[in-house]
């Protein structure tokens, strides 16, 4: 019998394992990836020798002080994303981009030297190696009275855990869409569930490397914006590492996920293509690698192939309470109640699970 399990390594998941740790109490995290990080992901694919983050990139210290706070105690190195005051807008397909004054796009955006999977890496250092289980995905959640019964598949092998507490760091709609849960969950948190969407589960980046930042020799800062409905790209920025030794460009892809689908042999022709049209011809000379997290099965429901218009409404009070009583706990950057889903919810969320395992574990002693 565990006492805690926490399932999803994401960023949530792996400051909630942390925390405990650092208590001194024993702490089981399993993932169904070979890997840690979930929608964190660090890559040089398109860039080698240069880690570009595939998943989140920035933090804005002013408005996020636990991601900035975390950064500082793993002694990472942050960095000004480049910005500047001008920025290119392709709004005819037929035409080159025009320039616009706007100011600084990115609003004192932060990122992470190598990447924010060197977050991941510190974090999962900071653990016990027998604690942390890859290539476990969650079949069902059982009730069990006094604990909590896990089932999940590794590989093609039935795997049953108990344990005291369950947080499930997972985000909700997979939950809702994949995990059976005896007895069932109430209908209305059950709704809650399939009503959350998974932040960015439905979108994907783009990166090019290059030699050297040409774009800048033209006085272009990197960004811009693509306005036609024959875009591939809808947003474009500098992806240059620090002192831009390694240079790139990374952007937000176009194509809502059906169409990147039909077009997924093509789609890093017309990227290139694109990024010539904003940059002039030096912007050839790569290849676009493409994260599409849309098919990313621990990421992407099949509701969040559809993906939200703006930025949705986190932080229902069902998802922020804990269940069977107090054995069941949601966790996510999606059940933040401040900075959904992003890294800063991640980390509000883990602090606030983290308070209530302690007041649990208080209440019984």
């Amino acid at each position: 019998m565990l006492d805690t399990v926490i399932v999803g390594g994401g960023l949530c998941g792996l400051a909630i394992a942390n925390g405990l740790a650092a208590r001194g109490e024993d702490v089981a995290l399993f993932e169904a990836r070979t890997r840690l990080g979930g929608r964190i992901l660090s890559s040089d694919a398109a860039t080698p020798g240069l880690p570009t983050d595939l998943g989140p990139t920035w933090f804005w210290p002013d408005t996020q002080p636990r991601i900035a706070r975390l950064i500082a105690d793993l002694g990472l190195s942050p960095f000004p994303q480049a910005d500047g005051e001008t920025l290119l807008h392709l709004k005819d397909p037929g035409a080159g981009p025009t320039t616009l004054s706007a100011g600084p796009v990115h609003g004192g955006a932060r990122r992470v030297s190598g990447g924010f999977g060197t977050l991941i890496t510190a974090l999962a250092k900071r653990l016990p190696r027998h604690s942390l289980h890859f290539g476990h995905v969650l079949m069902a959640v059982r009730n069990c009275d006094d604990h909590v019964e896990l089932h999940f598949l590794r590989g093609y092998e039935p795997v049953t855990v108990s344990a005291r507490h369950v947080v499930l760091a997972v985000p909700p709609r997979l939950l809702e869409e994949r995990v059976d849960f005896s007895p069932p969950l109430a209908a209305p948190l059950r709704q809650v569930l399939r009503d959350t969407p998974t932040w960015m589960a439905g979108s994907a980046k783009a990166v090019c490397g290059f030699e050297r930042p040409f774009w800048r020799d033209a006085g272009h800062t990197g960004n811009a914006f693509v306005t036609h409905p024959q875009a591939a790209l809808a947003e474009v920025f500098d992806a240059s590492d620090e002192l831009a030794g390694r240079a790139a460009l990374g952007g937000f892809v176009a194509l809502p996920p059906a169409l990147r689908e039909s077009f997924r042999s093509g789609l890093p022709m017309l990227v290139r293509s694109q990024l010539v049209q904003l940059f002039g011809a030096a912007a050839e000379r790569s290849t676009p690698f493409i994260q599409d997290w849309s098919s990313e099965a621990y990421t992407c429901s099949l509701l969040d192939q559809t993906p939200p218009d703006g930025h949705p409404e986190y932080g229902n009070r069902a998802l922020r309470l804990s269940h069977w009583n107090d054995k069941l706990y949601f966790g996510g950057s999606e059940t933040a109640s401040y900075g959904g889903g992003y890294m800063e919810g991640a980390l509000e969320a883990a602090g606030r699970i983290l308070k209530e395992l302690a007041l649990d574990r208080a209440l019984m002693n």
